[in-house]
Formats: C-alpha cells, structure tokens, sequence
C-alpha cells in the first residue's frame, strides 16, 4: 500500500508570526505532524504483515494506533491551509460560505463565539471543527477529543483548529484562549470556502 507522507506547508514556518511563532510551526510541523504519519505507516505495515500471515499481532491495539495516527495526520493536514500568512487571513469570510454560516448560525460573529467557546473548552487534548453535512447542507460545530473520533460519519470537515498544547504551549502557556483568539487573525477563508464547494 502507499505510505503516508508529511505534506509541505503552503508558506513559510515563520509566516504565521505574531500570532503563531516560528519556532512552534516548525515542531508542529517536523516534529508532531510527522510522528503522525510515522505512527499510522508503521501500523498500517503491520496490518499488512498481519494479514499475509508473516506476524502476529493485538489487533485492537493496531487498529486502535493506526486510527489515531491517521486522523492526526488528516486533520493536521486540514489545519496547515486553513491558515494564511499574517495580512493575509483573518477578517470575515465572503462567497457561499459566509452565506451559509450566516443562514445556519444567524452572522459570522454568533459562529465565531460559538467555535471560539468550542475550542477553549473541548476537555483536555482536541480540536474545535466546523463541519458540513452534505445531506443537508448544514453547518455544525462540533468538539473532537484526541483524534479517534475525528471523523463525524458522513460530515466534512472544513475548518479545524488544533487546541492540543503543542499548538500553542511554548508561545501562550497555558493560556488557550488567548491562541484562540489570536488564530482568528490567520484563518483561510479561501481555503474553507474552497472545501465547502467542492
């Protein structure tokens, strides 16, 4: 099977500053994104050493790392283009997708409060993810925790916002929600409106 590998970042790891600094993209990027993709390759090797009857293997266990590997890196890959350089981002979104959030959430300011307030307080390690139903074509907020639940069978993720302390420990402490809060000011519009429409 092809393995899975780091995607590159759309700008550079200092582009981001002031609000996420240099030094924090880098080890999210090289150092937590990639243990990701390496932990969901070497558990999709042993599935497949498993299933050729070359090892044996606990299979919950395996499933259980590659399911948790895997989301980390989908949804790590979801996060780096929902960013723009600083100048770049931020702002209100235009187009169908701030149509859309202003039909499922009443204006843009009710979802941002509503997404902040998920991504300052999903309970320990997680992410705040505007999500799309296409059945309905409605928008939710939704709350992950870790990352084995990081898909919401049938609903697309659109916009992620990584709250584990990697994200934001060495710039912020423990204050998450001032990073929330300063996130807004790189967030891609383009890009969300981008995965809406496609």
């Amino acid at each position: 099977m092809p393995k899975y590998e780091l995607p590159k970042l759309p700008y550079d790891y200092n582009a981001l500053e002031p609000f996420i600094s240099t030094k924090i993209m880098t080890l999210h990027h090289t150092k937590h994104h990639q243990t990701y993709v390496n932990g969901a390759n070497a558990a999709q090797e042993k599935l497949e050493k498993a299933r050729k009857g070359e090892i044996e293997i606990d299979m919950k266990a395996v499933l259980r790392d590659f399911s948790f590997n895997l989301s980390g890196h989908i949804l790590h890959s979801n996060f780096w283009p929902n960013m723009a350089p600083s100048g770049k981002g931020g702002g209100t979104p235009g187009g169908e997708i701030a149509d859309v959030i202003n039909k499922n959430f009443g204006s843009f300011t009710a979802f941002q409060k509503e997404f902040s307030t998920a991504a300052k307080t999903v309970e320990g390690i997680g992410w705040a993810i505007l999500m799309l139903d296409p059945m309905t074509n409605a928008l939710h907020v939704v709350q992950i925790e870790k990352h084995n639940t990081a898909a919401i069978s049938g609903l697309k993720p659109l916009l992620v916002l990584d709250v584990w302390e990697h994200a934001y420990y060495l710039q912020y402490k423990n204050d998450r929600a001032t990073y929330v809060d300063k996130w807004w000011n790189v967030v891609n519009w383009d890009d969300v409106e981008k995965r809406f429409i496609l």
